[in-house]
């Protein structure tokens, strides 16, 4: 199934992506490296169109730092989302074990912090550390409360449903 009217060959490359988000007029960032800017897109074009439950896989290496490489592909790893009624109401993926490889993307994020991406991770020696010791295969998956009952009560902001949101200090 597709949305947005993107073929293949749209979403193939770097160049694919840039020519479909301009035809399209989507506020993405063109420059951004490959994987993000194909989660970019698909939250343009696609997300709010997953009204039945849908699992969306095969997540970019470069958008899912702390996750596993898939034995398939290794640009991609093992992760999914849940998406119900337009929004996402879940994050799984399996937890990369290797510590060589976290300390590897680690350092790739730094160098994106640097660059200033504010979102990138920085490096976390003492997790990097435990994972030397040895950790066996993992999974995690993280379904919120709050989006459960934006869900249910179809509420559209989870600002709506949030018990006890963060107060801000009076000025």
């Amino acid at each position: 199934m597709t949305h947005g009217g993107a073929e293949q060959s749209d979403v193939a490359s770097v160049a694919g992506l840039q020519g479909f988000a301009k035809k399209k007029g989507l506020a993405v960032d063109l420059n951004a490296p490959y994987g993000n800017l194909l989660v970019e897109v698909f939250e343009e074009v696609a997300e709010a169109k997953l009204i039945e439950p849908t699992f969306i896989t095969g997540y970019p290496l470069e958008v899912s730092p702390l996750a596993r490489k898939n034995d398939q592909d290794l640009a991609l790893v093992d992760r999914f989302e849940l998406y119900i009624a337009g929004r996402e109401l879940a994050n799984a993926f399996s937890e990369l074990n290797d510590p060589a490889d976290q300390r590897q993307r680690f350092l790739e994020q730094m160098e994106k912090r640097n660059a200033g991406d504010d979102t990138a991770n920085p490096i976390d020696d003492d997790y990097v550390r435990a994972l030397e010791y040895g950790m066996p295969p993992a999974a995690g998956e993280g379904v919120g409360i709050d989006r459960l009952v934006m869900l249910f009560t179809d509420s559209p902001s989870i600002r709506d449903v949030i018990l006890f949101p963060l107060l801000r200090p009076q000025r």
